[in-house]
C-alpha cells in the first residue's frame, strides 16, 4: 500500500482558559492517515474537536504537541517560503460562505488573488484561469464582475470551492460545506465536490455532522468523542455494523424514513462531560450504558475491533475483549 497523503501523529491542542491555570482539551493524541484520492468522513456532536482538528492539519493553527505531514514533509518544521509552498497543495472550504468570502472584493478579484501569492503566471493567465473556475464550478463568466452580496447560499459556496481550486491544490479540508445550505442546495454541492474529486484526484478530509452527507461522501469516516477518534472504519462497515457504544448512539438516531422498519434507538444519560475536566479513563463512560468498573481506570486504545486484523479501528475495552454488548 502506498504511504498515505497526510498523517497525523498523536495531534494534541489544548486552549488555555483565560485568568486561570486550565486548558480545554480540545484535540487528544490523534493519529490518522488519508490516502492519496479517498475522501476521509470526520464525524461527532458539536464540540467534539472536529473543526479544530481541520484545522490542525492545515496549521492554520498551532498545535501543542503531535506531528503532522504532507507527503512526507513534518509541516509543524516548515517556515517561509517552504511552508508557501505546501500550503498551495492544502486548501480549506470553510462553513459559512457568506462570512469567508470578502464583501468589499468583487468575484475576479477574490479568485485572482491566491494565485498572484502561489502562481508564476501573468494575467492574461489568471484571467483565462478565473473563466474556467467558473464554469468548472458551474457559475457563469459574467458573474466574475460581481460581489458575494450578489449571490445566493448556494452560488456564494460555489465561488467559495473556485477559490480553493485556484492554487491547484491536491487536499481539501471541507469543514461542514453544506450546513448553512438549503437542503436542496446541499446535494448539488456535495455532488459538485464528488465530480471535481473524480476530475482533478483530489482527497478530502469531509467534517460534518450531517451523517448522511458523510455517507454519500466519504471512503472511510472517523468518529470524534471530546477530542480523540473513538471508531475509524470504511463507509459501509461503520454504517451497517457500528462498534463503539457512542458510534452505535449516533447511527440509532438516524431517521428511518420508511414506517414499517424500526430501529431499536441507543439511549445516552447525562451530560457531555467538560473538555476542561474529562473523565478518567474512558472519555465516554459517564453516558455509556454499558461501562464497567476498568472503563474508569484504564484508557483504551483505537486498535483492531476483537483483536481481528482488519481496517476497523475502535476505541473501547469491551469491543477489544471481544465482550461487546448486543443491542
Amino acid at each position: 500500500m502506498a504511504d498515505p497523503m497526510l498523517q497525523v501523529r498523536r495531534l494534541v491542542k489544548q486552549f488555555p482558559v483565560e485568568g486561570t491555570r486550565d486548558v480545554v482539551h480540545a484535540v487528544t493524541e490523534v493519529d490518522l492517515d488519508i490516502r492519496r484520492g479517498e475522501t476521509v468522513g470526520l464525524v461527532g456532536e458539536s464540540g467534539c474537536g472536529k473543526t479544530t482538528m481541520g484545522r490542525l492539519v492545515l496549521r492554520l493553527i498551532e498545535s501543542t504537541s503531535g506531528n503532522v505531514l504532507f507527503d512526507g514533509q513534518d509541516l509543524s518544521t516548515l517556515s517561509g517560503s517552504a511552508l508557501r509552498r505546501v500550503r498551495s497543495k492544502m486548501q480549506i472550504i470553510f462553513q459559512n460562505p457568506f462570512a469567508s468570502l470578502n464583501p468589499r472584493m468583487s468575484v475576479d478579484e477574490i479568485l485572482m488573488r491566491p494565485m498572484r501569492i502561489h502562481l508564476r503566471i501573468n494575467g492574461s493567465e489568471r484571467s483565462q484561469r478565473v473563466a474556467e473556475l467558473l464554469e468548472k464550478v458551474g457559475l457563469r463568466p459574467e458573474h466574475r464582475s460581481r460581489y458575494p452580496h450578489e449571490f445566493s447560499g448556494g452560488q456564494r459556496q460555489r465561488i467559495a470551492i473556485a477559490r480553493a481550486l485556484a492554487v491547484e491544490p491536491q487536499f481539501l479540508v471541507l469543514d461542514e460545506p453544506t450546513s448553512a445550505l438549503d437542503v436542496s442546495v446541499q446535494a448539488q454541492i456535495l455532488n459538485l465536490l464528488k465530480r471535481l474529486q473524480r476530475e482533478m484526484g483530489l482527497t478530502y478530509l469531509f467534517i460534518s455532522h450531517d451523517l448522511s452527507a458523510v455517507r454519500h461522501m466519504s471512503d472511510r469516516i472517523a468518529v470524534m468523542y471530546l477530542g480523540k477518534v473513538v471508531e475509524l472504519a470504511d463507509a459501509e462497515t461503520l454504517f451497517e455494523a457500528p462498534k463503539h457504544p457512542y458510534t452505535r448512539a449516533l447511527m440509532s438516531a438516524i431517521p428511518v424514513t420508511n414506517p414499517r422498519l424500526r430501529r431499536e434507538r441507543v439511549r445516552l444519560t447525562g451530560d457531555i462531560p467538560s473538555p476542561i475536566r474529562l473523565p478518567s479513563g474512558c472519555a465516554f463512560r459517564t453516558r455509556c450504558p454499558w461501562a464497567e468498573k476498568r472503563c474508569a481506570e484504564q484508557v483504551p486504545t483505537l486498535k483492531d475491533e476483537g483483536g481481528q486484523v482488519s481496517e476497523h479501528l475502535v476505541s473501547c475495552h469491551l469491543v477489544a475483549a471481544g465482550e461487546e454488548p448486543r443491542v
